[in-house]
């Protein structure tokens, strides 16, 4: 890169919550500026959480979702002589929160629910058992760098 690198913008933390965390999530999961919309339904699905979960409230569910589908380790395509290898290599810790985030929101709008609240509910709640398809994309990431382990020698 020729410039320098930007710099990070502090977030401010969410009016419910007073989490930095939560306010990153919303603005992934807001579309076209409606930041307002986001968060309702972000706490529409918190609301729905609380009241399926057992122990704990719906943010702990939330947080411990996150943990549980956040990946350790990605493959990066790297070109050796005439082929591409796929090599592990391990993750940045902001990057590998925001990659949570991404596929938990991306997976939620997949599902068959009918609102957004509710999807992102059940996303939560599956992930948070360690199931679903977030988990799932997670799972199949850190076994293809498990199968990939033998090229870890080209890294870069």
């Amino acid at each position: 890169m020729r410039k320098a690198r930007a710099k990070k913008r502090p977030l401010l933390p969410d009016p419910k919550f007073q989490s930095q965390e939560v306010t990153r999530f919303v603005n992934n999961l807001m579309l076209h500026g409606k930041k307002s919309l986001a968060y309702s339904i972000f706490y529409d699905a918190m609301a729905i959480v609380d009241e399926k979960v057992e122990e704990g409230t719906g943010l702990d569910a939330w947080k411990k979702a996150l943990e549980n589908i956040t990946p350790q380790v990605e493959v990066r395509s790297r070109r050796v002589g005439g082929a591409t290898f796929q090599i592990p290599q391990p993750i940045r810790d902001d990057r590998k929160t925001s990659m949570g985030m991404k596929w938990l929101i991306s997976y939620s709008k997949k599902r068959n629910e009918k609102t957004m609240a509710q999807k992102l509910a059940a996303e939560v709640l599956a992930a948070s058992k360690e199931e679903g398809a977030a988990f799932k994309k997670k799972e199949d990431t850190h076994r293809m760098a498990e199968a990939n382990k033998a090229f870890s020698h080209f890294r870069f």
